[in-house]
């Protein structure tokens, strides 16, 4: 079931207004089934994936709080495998498959296997994580396992967070399931405006961006110059507002009925640096690969190059996480190298930075860091968003072709405008995103919910209205799925 869907335009209402009827004692259990139903939506046998996740760390919780010694190391390592199978099986397998049969054919070995056609379960990548980090935080004492296992299978399971996150840790997540919440104006507006403060990003300016987007990554070679720039441009800030927009309609939805889920986004295009832009950007995911795989492998508590090597390891994994193919795991190398970079050439970039005198605009300083982090940020996506790796060297190698004379420049706008199925509704969601930006700075300095909670109720109901109209006239409903639902 999408956010953006008249299901869920239904189910959403209905889920809450039950919820907060029924007595506290039923709730975890209504909920769940809820979860399930809504899960179902997309694909119902895939159901059964969700339940093998949760019988395989229920159960292993269980056992590693129960034993000592190797034993307990030998149940974690048995649930890591265990999860981690079903999701090799749908996700990776066909990958691995596919280049171990190259090998093969290089070699001249027959190799018999064949590629399953299977389609993957949507969430399974951020359902796994989430189990896992459960399993890991009982094996270190940082959790105790949990009991009840309708409150546990809820914890996999709640709806709002369930097939694109964020990834709960079970501290936060769970002692929730068991306090009482209980109906609050301020709190249900201030998660409805979130909500529709996601719905924003997702319908009014993502979607509309895709339509620019897909025309140019379908068949990029059909264009040279400013489509592909503005391509490149685009999918970062589309592939920023879907993700983003989901976690606010995600976190929105949860506080409605009383929950607190972990911010997954602050901000991340006022970054300065990409090590500043990976601690906002999908807080959720990086502070997994955090825990879970940069510090183990030694963190920067090593040597330099070894800290290094922990860096492109961490963000190679979270590329491959992303997608079973090697534009992604290429993806999340480069993000790696861009760390390793800016730290091996600071000094270098400092010192650069005093000669020309640059440090005594602070803030004409960082506005170019921002602008700067934001390009090679767009840059790699090139190779997230293409369908194969040629695609992506094309699209790197001519997005300056044909603008070195001002017939190609004109030629290039002219194949630009021809993208947009509406000139000036690309013209507002241009707009748009100069609105999201304004809003996004501001934010920070004065809490707008509130602010806006203050002003006379015929305001506020003005303006609730006013918002309503614009997202039905102006947002683009065809049924796209969130980007990250593939994941």
């Amino acid at each position: 079931m999408l956010f953006n869907s008249l299901s869920f335009l239904i189910f959403f209402p209905t889920v809450t207004l039950l919820y907060f009827w029924i007595p506290h004692p039923y709730r975890w259990f209504f909920l769940l089934m809820a979860s399930w139903v809504f899960y179902m939506a997309f694909l119902p046998i895939y159901i059964l994936i969700l339940f093998l996740t949760i019988a395989i760390d229920y159960t292993a919780g269980l056992l590693i709080e129960r034993t000592e010694g190797k034993r307990r190391k030998l149940f974690l390592i048995i649930s890591i495998v265990s999860t981690c199978g079903a999701i090799f099986v749908f996700k990776y397998f066909n990958f691995f498959n596919s280049n171990l049969a190259q090998v093969a054919r290089f070699f001249h070995w027959n190799y018999p296997i064949e590629s399953l056609s299977l389609i993957l379960p949507v969430g399974i990548s951020f359902y796994t994580f989430q189990g896992i980090s459960y399993v890991m935080d009982v094996y270190r004492g940082h959790q105790k396992a949990e009991r009840h296992i309708g409150m546990f299978a809820l914890y996999i399971s709640f709806y709002p967070q369930l097939v694109a996150g964020p990834i709960e840790r079970s501290g936060n997540l769970l002692p929730q399931f068991y306090q009482k919440h209980t109906y609050e104006d301020q709190r249900v507006m201030d998660g409805l405006k979130l909500m529709v403060w996601g719905f924003f990003k997702k319908v009014v300016v993502a979607d509309r961006l895709a339509l620019v987007v897909d025309q140019v990554y379908q068949d990029p070679t059909q264009f040279t110059g400013f489509p592909l720039i503005a391509g490149a441009l685009f999918f970062g800030i589309q592939v920023y507002c879907d993700f983003s927009g989901y976690s606010d309609i995600a976190i929105g939805s949860a506080q409605v009925m009383g929950f607190r889920l972990m911010d997954n986004f602050n901000r991340p295009f006022h970054s300065s640096t990409m090590a500043e832009f990976w601690r906002r950007w999908h807080m959720s995911l990086m502070s997994w690969f955090r825990d879970y795989v940069y510090i183990p492998l030694g963190g920067n508590r090593v040597g330099k190059w070894r800290w290094y090597f922990n860096l492109f390891v961490t963000f190679t994994l979270s590329g491959l996480w992303h997608g079973a193919h090697w534009g992604m795991i290429l993806w999340g190398s480069l993000n790696g190298c861009y760390l390793i970079f800016s730290d091996w050439t600071k000094n270098f970039r400092e010192k650069g930075i005093r000669a020309i005198r640059l440090d005594r605009f602070p803030k004409f300083h960082r506005g170019l860091q921002i602008a700067f982090t934001f390009l090679l940020f767009c840059f790699t996506l090139i190779i997230f968003r293409s369908k194969t790796l040629s695609d992506a060297f094309y699209v790197i190698t001519h997005l300056g072709a044909g603008l070195g004379s001002s017939e190609g420049i004109k030629a290039s706008v002219g194949t630009l405008y021809d993208l947009s199925v509406d000139r000036y509704q690309l013209i507002f969601t241009l707009l748009s995103i100069v609105i999201m930006v304004v809003i996004e700075r501001v934010e920070p300095l004065r809490n707008m919910r509130q602010m806006f909670s203050k002003k006379p109720i015929l305001f506020r109901w003005a303006m609730y209205y006013f918002i309503l109209l614009f997202l039905i006239f102006f947002g683009e409903y065809n049924d796209q799925a969130f980007i990250y639902f593939q994941f």
